[in-house]
Order: C-alpha cells, then structure tokens, then sequence
C-alpha cells in the first residue's frame, strides 16, 4: 500500500492542497444559498449591535441498540428476493436497493419485524444490502450478513458534522434585523443518502426560528473528507441549526446587555402574523412560543434561579440555566401520498397495513389508539404490519417525525371510509332503515338506542366480515413542531463534571394520540442530546484513521444521565393534516442541545468562558476554568 495525503478537517478541505476526487476542484460538492444576500447585508450596517458565533455540531455515531443485519432470500420460481432488513420504510429501502442491485423493484420484497433504532441509520440500502441480493440470486438460496460493532462503528453513515458561523443584527431597542450563517458541512468521502439535503434544505428551511426576521441569508458548503459519509441522524439537520440560533441569541443578549427571555419574547413571531412567510419562503402554519415559554418559565422555577446558584456556589459548585425555544421542521416525505389498507378477518381482528415500519416509534400503539377514536373498534383487537406481499401501497418511512400524521392521517381516511361499509351492517343490527342510523362519539346511534361496532362485527358471518375493507389515503405536508426548554446544571470546578439538575421540556405537538409514547420520544430525544453535549465525538486523526472505534472510545449516555425530566405538551392542531398532529421524534433532541449548551455557559460566563463547542467534557471545562483562572 502506499500512503496517500488524507485531508479530515471540512474547513480545511476546500483549500487543501489533496482532491479526492478527479472531477470535483476544492473538494466541494456543492455550494447552496438561501435568502436575500444584499438585504441582510444593508441590514448589518444599519444595525446598532452586531453578534457573531462559531458552533460546531460535532461528528457522532448512529449506535443502534442492534448491528445491521440482513438475510436476501431468491425465490427462483416467482423471481421475488425477500430482504429481511431493519428499515425505517419498506418502499425506502425497496427503491434505494433496487437502484444499488440494478433490479427491478417489483422483484424485492422487504421484511422486517421489531427493529432495535435507527436514527436516520436504516433509511436506505448499504453495500452489503446489494451484494447479498446478487448473490442469493446467483447462489439460488438464502445468505446471511450480520455487521459486528467494529463494522458498524467504520460503516454506518455517521451523522452531524457541521460548522456554523452564525452572525445577528440588532437594533438600538433588541429587535432582530437580520441573521446570516455561512456553513461548512462535511460530507465524508461520498455524496450518502441525505447528506446534501441536510446540508443546504433542511438547514435553511427553519433558519430564523421562532423569530420575526426581516432578513435572512444562509450559505452551505458541503465538502468532501477522508471519513465515513455522513447521513440522517435525527433531526438531520433541524437540531444543528437551532442549536446554532439559540446559542446565536444567547450570546448577542449577553454581549449586548440585554435579558435572554426578554429579548426572546421581543422578537417572537407574534400569534396574528400566523401564518407566517419567513424572508427565505418558509411558511410556518402557527407558533404560539409566548405561551409555551412562559409555563416552561413556571415549571422551571426560572425567577427564583440566583437564589439557587448562590446556594450552589456556597457550596463550591457553579450552577447555571439555559433555555432554548425553538421550532424544527417535520418530514414533508418523498412519496405523493400515504396509504393505508385495513380488513377484518374471520377472528374479528382489524388488520391494518401500511409502508412506515417502527423501530421503536409504537406505531402499533398509536395507529389502534386512532382507530379506537375513530371506529369504535377495541384498539387491543388491531394489527399493524408494514407491508403485504398482496397489498401495492404508496406512502413514506418514518424519516422526519412523519409517520403518526402522514400514515396515521391515512389510517383515520381509512376509518371514515370503513365507517361507510359498516353501516349498511349497523342499521340491519339495529333493525332500521340506512338512514336512521348514525356514528357518533364511538357507537352507532337510531332511535335511541345505541350498539358498538364490536357488536355489529361480531355478529356477522364469516363471509361478510371478510368483505369489510377499505382503502384511506392522505396527503401531508411539513410540520412545525415547536416549544421551550429549558435545562439547570451544576458544575463541580475540582473535577469539571457537570450534573444535570433538572430538565424542563414544554412542546406543541398538535393533537397528541397517545401521551405515554410522547413522553418516550421527548424523553429519548433528550438523553441523545445530552449525549451529543457532554460525552459523544467521532475522532479522526490527520490521515484519516478512525480514533473512535469502540465503545472503549466513544462514550454513550448512560442510566442516570437525565434523572429528572418534566414534559408537558401544549395543543395546538394544525390544518395540514387530517390528523392535527405534529411529530414528535426531533423535539427532544432539537431543544435539548441548545438548552443544554446554554446552561453550561451561564454556569461557565462569571469565570470568564463565552463560548466552548461540544461536548462539554469534564477534561475540557477543568482545562477552561484553569486557563481562565491563569
């Protein structure tokens, strides 16, 4: 082997003197602005304080609870390859795999059951998916592939890896003039799933946050390293360039003098301006931040904070609070519309069918909760599968927090359309005529007297309980789930450990279907934020070696990390689906970052510290306290 120059540093590789690719100069993938560059420009001069921030969202690892994992099984007598695969959308993958195998996709058929995570992880084909179909197919019998940890640590998208040079313009009076950010995004060796999208899109789409900015302007540029490709991680993007607001706003309320939740309620989106087109098109359909911030203000105890960092401080610990309050974009999806199909077998089961398949979500929960509001039918006697050899289904995956509004959506289409079939059925029961009786509040109504659709169903024949099926479809758009957090720390200077006092989590998620799973998905969210601040970091060395590779290496949260979470969530239906829900699956994460960083640098900022990048590792504030201090 001989020993080529490796170039692993983003900001470097556009000038480095190593192209590692032949027909790309500088390294650059691709260069994407959005916004009006002249006008936020005009609005910098005329400004009477200017901010500027360098964050950095560092480099981190999927880390599913599973390894990747597939078998491709070639049935030669209907030239059908079954794929079983964790997945987070079965015509995701099925697509993607049937590009990278060069096969048709009518010829794939994916499988997969409970899925241990995916985080972004399992949203397309790998290497490993289109060589086993090749050879099962060449074999003609079933191969198997497990990747081990060392493997998934080297080759599964990485995510992350962004730099963000974030600049804010303010008036005499704190109002917001504008905001810029030039962005270097890594995107490893090669262009991988969703790297540009998450890059130029997704951090533009939600680039003022819950401010009303004249102005805005932001440029990407999406260069080429020496590492592992970098795709989806939850939030892909959404959480990157919040974190780079909120740490942005923070620092400009500090420098300038003025409070942080006074100059945040200043430059809120007021309720009558919804809905609401940013400088750079977005629109955002409702954000009623005011609200959200003021019970998350009360629950935290915010007013009476010093009185806690004096007694903290007596006791020889630094103790600081920090907020986020913040907005994130729902996956808009790739498909024209989400299907979904339903039909009662002769066990009086309600089988359900979709694309979107859970890899910890509780689709099945949530998908029977809608239908037991919906049709009245016993949510314990659903079954949700994604995928039926005999069912031809469009829809999306559960990438962007889509899949409760965009299948679920469908799904409640799907229960108005089996309300329908079922009637005829409900007025026989009932011994009246079709248009007597009425569904009402989960039972069937005429004359008075009431029945349930359990009853009508479990009283049909065999025969007729199998003609009882329906098709609901739904179109869905982007959503914007907001809210405001807010995190208390404690940070011991002897060792520089920090302890997470408490965490206060309060979200507009539209209609919530089912509260228990909210609280997972906002409580997960956040222990993978806490992650992100304090112990996780991919490492390079200078010639591209991984530093990282293991466990041993790259730190993960652990139990105990998050003792004591409160969340609440505060409804506000949207109109953009049928469901009036927003997603869940990013907010934990996305408010936690800056919320946590902002914490850490209220307890740091009386000794000296402004600004620090993740993860605020016990090693790197001891350093920084004692550089201070010197």
């Amino acid at each position: 082997y001989d020993m080529l120059e490796a170039v692993t540093d983003p900001e470097t590789s556009s000038t480095s003197a190593v192209q590692l690719h032949a027909h790309v100069p500088h390294n650059v993938s691709v260069h994407f602005a959005s916004g009006d560059a002249q006008q936020v420009e005009t609005a910098f001069q005329k400004a009477a304080h200017t901010s500027q921030l360098r964050v950095l969202s560092q480099r981190l690892m999927g880390v599913p609870m599973e390894p990747r994992a597939l078998v491709a099984n070639h049935d030669a007598a209907t030239g059908v390859t079954t794929v079983h695969t964790p997945h987070q959308g079965i015509l995701g993958m099925r697509n993607f795999l049937a590009i990278a195998a060069g096969v048709a996709p009518e010829t794939l058929r994916i499988d997969a059951h409970d899925v241990g995570g995916s985080f972004g992880l399992r949203g397309g084909a790998y290497t490993e998916h289109a060589v086993l179909v090749w050879a099962s197919r060449q074999l003609g019998r079933a191969v198997a592939w497990t990747g081990s940890r060392s493997e998934i640590f080297l080759s599964d998208w990485h995510g992350r890896a962004l730099v963000l040079h974030g600049e804010l313009a303010l008036d005499g009076q704190g109002k917001f003039l504008a905001i810029r950010f030039k962005d270097c995004v890594d995107a490893g060796a090669y262009n991988s799933m969703m790297s540009t999208f998450i890059g130029t899109r997704n951090l533009s789409i939600t680039m003022g946050g819950v401010y009303q900015i004249p102005a805005l302007y932001m440029e990407s540029e999406v260069v080429y390293t020496n590492t592992t490709p970098v795709s989806a991680y939850r939030g892909a993007g959404r959480p990157d360039i919040a974190y780079a607001i909120e740490r942005l706003v923070d620092f400009a309320a500090h420098e300038h003098g003025f409070d942080p939740v006074a100059l945040r309620r200043k430059n809120f989106i007021a309720e009558s301006a919804f809905p609401y087109k940013t400088a750079n098109g977005s629109t955002i359909d409702t954000c009623l931040s005011e609200k959200l911030l003021d019970r998350a203000l009360a629950l935290s105890h915010y007013a009476t904070f010093e009185e806690r960092r004096a007694q903290s401080l007596s006791q020889g610990k630094f103790r600081g609070i920090g907020l986020s309050t913040f907005l994130e974009a729902s996956g808009a999806g790739t498909a024209p519309k989400d299907q979904a199909w339903g039909e009662f077998n002769v066990n009086g089961y309600l089988y359900v069918y979709g694309v979107t398949g859970p890899s910890g979500q509780g689709h099945s929960t949530s998908f029977a909760s809608i239908i037991e509001k919906a049709l009245g039918w016993p949510a314990d006697r659903v079954r949700y599968e994604a995928g039926n050899a005999n069912q031809k289904l469009l829809g999306n995956g559960t990438g962007g927090s889509r899949s409760l509004y965009g299948a679920g959506s469908a799904i409640l289409a799907m229960c108005h359309q089996m309300l329908e079939t079922i009637q005829p059925h409900a007025a026989k029961t009932m011994g009246v005529d079709l248009a007597q009786v009425h569904f009402e509040n989960g039972v069937w109504l005429a004359n008075g007297s009431t029945t349930t659709t359990a009853q009508i169903i479990d009283a049909l024949t065999n025969e007729d309980k199998t003609t009882l099926h329906a098709l609901g479809e739904a179109t869905s758009g982007s959503t914007y789930p907001n809210g405001c957090h807010i995190a208390e720390v404690e940070i011991d200077p002897t060792t520089g450990e920090t302890h997470l006092i408490h965490y206060y989590a309060v979200d507009d998620l539209g209609q919530v279907i089912s509260p228990q799973l909210v609280r997972g998905q906002v409580h997960g969210g956040v222990v993978q934020g806490w992650g992100q601040a304090f112990c996780e970091q991919v490492v390079y060395d200078s010639q591209g070696q991984l530093l990282t590779g293991s466990f041993m290496d790259y730190a993960m949260p652990r139990a105990g990390c998050v003792a004591h979470l409160t969340n609440e969530t505060y409804e506000v239906r949207t109109q953009l689906n049928l469901l009036g829900s927003k997603g869940v699956g990013e907010s934990g994460c996305t408010g936690s970052l800056p919320a946590l960083a902002n914490a850490v640098m209220s307890a740091l900022r009386p000794y000296g510290i402004n600004q620090m990048d993740m993860p605020f590792t016990a090693p790197k504030i001891w350093a920084a306290l004692q550089k201070a201090k010197a």
